[in-house]
Order: C-alpha cells, then structure tokens, then sequence
C-alpha cells in the first residue's frame, strides 16, 4: 500500500480556525510556502469539506482529532470518522486517523479507501506530556507498520535532547521495513527535530500558518521553515 505514498511530502501548515472563512484564508496565505495543507475539522464548530476542495490546489490533509488525542472534537466516534469519509469521497490527498481509533472504525476507513485509493491513509500516535522509550517507540510503530496505514506519524514531546533522539531514530526502522513515517517531537526542545526529520527520512514535517494559531507546541511558522529548509538544501 505505501508504494504511491513512498515519497517524501516536504512541508505541511495545519490550519485550525474558528470558521472556514478564516481556515481558507489562512490555507491560501500559505500555500506559496507549503506542499500539504491539513485542514483540522475538529477545530470548525461547522465543519465543511466542499469549500477547501473546491479553492486550494494544493494536496489536502483532512484531520479530525479527538479531545482524547488532543483535539477539539467533542462528538461521537461514528460522527468523527463519517466527517473523514467524507473527504475520502471528495478525493483529498490524505486523511489522519488515529492508531488508537477503534479497530471497527478503522476498517470502515480501509474498506472505503479501497474504492478511493488516491487517498492515503495516515495513521497517528501523539503523547503530549512526554516520549516513552525506545522499545515503546517501536512496539507503536509497528502497530502503526500492521495498521493498514500508507503513512505513519509518531509525536511526542521532547523534554531533553534524548528524547528528540529515540524519536528520530524511529527513521531507521521505518526505512527498512519501507513504511514512510513522520516523527519528530513537540515543544521547545523538540523544534531541531521539525527540521531534522526533513534531512534523516521524514515523511514530512507541520508548521503553523502565517499569523494563525499553532495546533501544536513548537511549530513554526511556515514562511520561516520554508527558508530554514531552503537555507539547508543550499549549504556548502
């Protein structure tokens, strides 16, 4: 499944605003800067899909998180999901699932993509307060790896630089089992990896749009990382 999604992505900028009007124009300010846009749904009190479809030309992410993941979402799982399948339904790029969604929901989303398969299906694991250990780290990971996933995405939170380390070297394993994987970590001590996980075989990497909110600790904004990583591709 993860041949068509192999490729590294680059940059995403994740979008959470109060209304769509506001969630459009902070998606189209950044799309000169990013490569995906992830629209959070959760963060919408009337979520809507047609209207980022039809006005961004760039690859869509659709995210619906649950308070339980960190996000905003306060409704039924089937409610959740059926948002997400909806934007299967209109071909977006990608859809964010959470690895501990429920298993029957999960193969829901898998049966639906099989009639949809320009979409890819990311599976994800966050932990807000801390990183667990390397052998966690992998037990997640290959959960992620037995999932059903194209892509998978492990954030954590950094509280030293040992914990930025196990983190990325999640890469090591991905890369040879040829799953794509996003993994880097969040808050102060985790914005090296944001630009690292670019460099050591990252999927991708979340920035913050241009004078928006940050939906998560140490995300950057976009037009910066843009350059930071154009700055590294041209180092002597």
């Amino acid at each position: 499944m993860a041949v068509k999604f192999a490729s590294p992505a680059g940059i995403c900028v994740s979008v959470a605003s109060d209304t769509v009007a506001q969630a459009l124009a902070n998606a189209k300010q950044s799309e000169p800067y990013t490569d995906v846009i992830e629209i959070r749904l959760d963060s919408l009190p009337h979520p809507e899909i047609e209207p980022f479809v039809t006005n961004l030309a760039k690859p869509l992410l659709f995210t619906n998180r649950p308070e339980w993941e960190g996000g905003a979402f306060k409704g039924s799982e089937a409610a959740r999901i059926g948002m997400l399948l909806k934007a299967v339904q209109h071909d977006c790029a990608l859809v964010d699932l959470e690895l501990k969604t429920a298993p029957e929901l999960r193969g829901e989303m898998l049966d639906v993509l099989l009639k949809y398969p320009q979409t890819g299906l990311i599976i994800s694991w966050h932990d807000f307060s801390g990183t667990p250990s390397s052998q966690e780290l992998e037990e997640i990971l290959l959960q992620q790896m037995e999932s059903g996933a194209h892509i998978g995405k492990i954030v954590t939170t950094a509280k030293d630089y040992k914990d930025v380390l196990r983190v990325l070297n999640l890469q090591i394993i991905a890369a040879q089992n040829k799953f794509p994987l996003i993994a880097f970590c969040m808050g102060q001590v985790g914005i090296i990896s944001r630009l690292a996980t670019t460099k050591l075989g990252g999927y991708m990497t979340y920035a913050a749009p241009d004078g928006g909110k940050e939906t998560a600790p140490g995300q950057i904004p976009v037009s910066v990382i843009r350059e930071m990583l154009s700055r590294l591709n041209h180092a002597d």
